[in-house]
């Protein structure tokens, strides 16, 4: 068994699927974003891990994956939902025990709120790669400040931003998420442009988007955004054409494959850019003829 104590729920990126999963910190030190069913309060009350905990969790692994010479662990995710929000000093801590007992792990990453950065001045985000943190994933959502502003983000197009550019001057890999569908149909333009718009001026590495969706209900979303309508099939793709159309990235890698996807887009942006709008204005001309992915595989 793994010595580790999880707190259910337990999220991580689609391509953490192979790293060990560390929680630093249980649930979202915001968790006021109104289309977030992930750490509810109800579920999940935000804490920090004891330090204690953590360093031993990670001595005991390393016990354990040394026993074990075939099953090196090689990636490791900090949870939950924004380790960054961690003072410096701790995180280098953790960062400096991953290296000492789990000297295979050639990748360690976690999830980021940008607030968790106006805090952190460049030199402790360089500290922090330096120390081993590789890769980040950050949920922009939207590059809007209207829409950003009607789902209780807590953040703007400029902070998130400037969360991004922290990272990137300090050689940190960012993987960046927008919602398609999240301005409804009275914002979906403004939407798929900021988004964009947001996407150029900080060239991520990663960047994805997912269909926004609400498993649990739309009563929490709705009523802080009341006028929001939800974006049919046809027009989640027109916005996705505007958004992809407007993207002027020099080497992104391009992922539009999550399950709430109608459509699956796969490339690298710019290279694959004629391509994915080729994809794209098909299944808005003739969906029938798009391959897409039908209703009941769409895991919502």
């Amino acid at each position: 068994m793994i010595p580790i104590r999880y707190v259910e729920p337990v999220f991580r990126p689609p391509s953490e699927s192979a790293s060990l999963i560390l929680p630093v910190t249980d649930g979202c030190s915001w968790n006021e974003c109104t289309f977030c069913e992930m750490y509810t309060a109800s579920q999940k009350k935000f804490r920090a891990r004891e330090e204690v905990e953590i360093l031993e969790s990670i001595r005991l692994c390393g016990e354990r994956s040394s026993a074990h010479t075939g099953d090196q662990i090689r990636r490791v995710f900090l949870a939950d939902g924004d380790a960054l929000v961690l003072p410096t000093r701790r995180l280098l801590s953790i960062l400096s025990a991953i290296k000492t007992h789990l000297p295979a792990v050639r990748r360690i990453s976690s999830y980021c709120l940008p607030r968790n950065l106006r805090k952190k001045s460049q030199s402790e985000i360089n500290e922090l790669a330096a120390a081993g943190l590789s890769m980040v994933y950050v949920g922009a959502e939207s590059g809007d400040d209207t829409v950003l502003a009607a789902v209780n983000k807590g953040e703007t197009h400029k902070t998130t931003c400037e969360a991004l550019e922290k990272f990137a001057q300090a050689g940190i890999t960012r993987s960046v998420m927008i919602l398609n569908g999240l301005g409804g149909k009275v914002f979906s333009r403004q939407h798929a442009d900021n988004s964009a718009r947001l996407a150029n001026e900080t060239q991520p590495e990663y960047l994805a988007t997912l269909v926004v969706s609400f498993p649990q209900g739309e009563q929490r979303f709705r009523a802080g955004f009341p006028a929001w309508q939800p974006l049919d099939q046809h027009e989640l793709f027109v916005e996705m054409e505007q958004f992809l159309s407007a993207l002027e990235l020099k080497r992104t890698v391009f992922r539009s494959d999550h399950a709430s996807n109608w459509l699956v887009l796969k490339g690298t942006l710019g290279a694959d850019k004629a391509r994915l709008l080729a994809q794209v204005r098909q299944a808005i001309a003739a969906p029938d003829q798009a391959l897409l992915r039908p209703g009941w595989a769409r895991g919502l």
